[in-house]
């Protein structure tokens, strides 16, 4: 929410002041004697050097927090050197009052944009030199701090705003949400959607973008995906981005059962129940009519262990007397407990130190026609990845191990 938004301009005489604010009285006491007196939301006269500053900061995007750190001032003041000006120079600064905690940088560019408008209008009819903040009917000109009330109401309701300024200018801005650059896809993770695509695909969205969102199914790799919906690796993986940057996919590791889980600390609120998460989980993972106890279902939450894989985790617990796999869905009760955050995946890699010499000696290749699967043993690369690159099962890649040219010994299996 924007808290208040200001006009100020240097005076040749004065000084740095605000000609216009919204809400009336936000940085200097308002000279309207009808309204309750407010205290201001910053203290002008110590920030006045840095919202009207020195040439060298201006013309640029600029933020001040204030002295109590409670407010952030965002502003871009301009100058616009002319000699029918005194001092051969117009400064001015629209700028806008946050929140320090709030994310500024959709506000960025309304900032950059008010700066922007109105030096231009200045520039072409003195709009600001000859008004300052006052109404002039005769050139349908709106006050300046008439403007300033609706940009801020209108930005806080509705997220945008289209205000006619005079007969040839119009104020057209809007909110947009800031998302950071989603991590990379790779051709082993599985997608999983976090929202309903029917109910927000429509046709004029990308071809490609459709074919793959309709094979996403929470078990099918990247790799196979692009395969089903007859697209090139790349192309699905920058779709599945496009996916990841509006929040509306997370990425997961393919699930087998010979892979190796292990407890993350946020296993502590599966334990504990935080916001019935047992329930949840129970509904999600159940099938056939039967539901475990909570008691079972943090039980087996919280007997994954790294160097156990899944296949022995659900023997372990047969031999303990529970038939986990007549009461939930292994894979989605994995599942599961990956998106909350209670688990996490031990992936499994090989190391040769043959080939780690030869890399350190600067050979790519230490031995001559060695199979491709060399190029894997520098314990960089987990099992999932040379499962898709190699199109491998972990059998053939275990078998294909055995074979490589090395000394007895020099490979090594770790999980992390």
């Amino acid at each position: 929410m924007i808290q208040g938004i200001f006009y100020a301009r240097f005076f040749p005489q004065e000084g740095p002041q605000i000609v216009a604010q919204s809400p009336p009285g936000c940085i200097t006491t308002s000279s309207d004697t009808t309204l309750p007196p407010r205290p201001p939301l910053i203290d002008f006269d110590i920030l006045r050097e840095y919202i009207i500053p020195r040439q060298a900061f201006c013309n640029r995007y600029l933020t001040i927090n204030s002295p109590d750190n409670k407010y952030a001032i965002l502003g871009h003041p301009v100058v616009i050197p002319h000699a029918k000006y005194m001092r051969n120079e117009f400064i001015f600064n629209f700028g806008l009052i946050l929140d320090v905690d709030v994310d500024q940088v959709p506000y960025e560019r309304v900032v950059r944009r008010l700066a922007t408008t109105f030096s231009e209008m200045e520039k072409q009819n003195e709009y600001l030199s000859q008004t300052e903040g006052r109404a002039d009917e005769s050139n349908g000109r709106r006050p300046i701090e008439g403007l300033l009330e609706i940009v801020k109401e209108d930005l806080n309701n509705y997220g945008e705003c289209m205000i006619p300024v005079d007969e040839a200018n119009t104020l057209n801005m809007k909110l947009f949400p800031h998302h950071p650059n989603p991590p990379v896809v790779k051709g082993w993770h599985v997608p999983v959607s976090k929202t309903k695509f029917s109910d927000i695909m429509d046709p004029t969205w990308d071809l490609t973008l459709q074919k793959v969102i309709s094979h996403i199914d929470g078990v099918s790799d990247v790799r196979r995906i692009a395969h089903a919906a007859s697209v090139s690796l790349d192309l699905a993986k920058t779709a599945l981005r496009h996916l990841l940057y509006y929040d509306t996919i997370l990425l997961l590791d393919m699930f087998f059962f010979g892979a190796c889980y292990a407890s993350r600390p946020g296993i502590h609120d599966f334990v504990s129940n935080v916001d019935d998460m047992v329930e949840e989980c129970a509904g999600y993972v159940s099938h056939a009519g039967r539901r475990p106890s909570n008691f079972h279902l943090i039980r087996l939450m919280t007997s994954f262990v790294p160097g156990k894989t899944v296949l022995e985790w659900l023997w372990a617990h047969h031999e303990a007397g529970f038939e986990v796999l007549r009461y939930i869905d292994v894979r989605r009760f994995v599942q599961f407990g990956l998106i909350k955050g209670c688990l996490y995946r031990v992936h499994k890699h090989v190391v040769s130190k043959q080939y780690l010499a030869g890399l350190a000696t600067g050979q790519s290749r230490p031995v001559e026609g060695g199979d491709p699967i060399q190029q894997y043993t520098d314990g960089c690369h987990h099992f999932d990845q040379i499962i898709t690159e190699q199109d491998l099962t972990d059998e053939e890649i275990t078998n294909k191990l055995k074979t490589l040219p090395v000394p007895k010994g020099d490979l090594a299996l770790f999980y992390r």
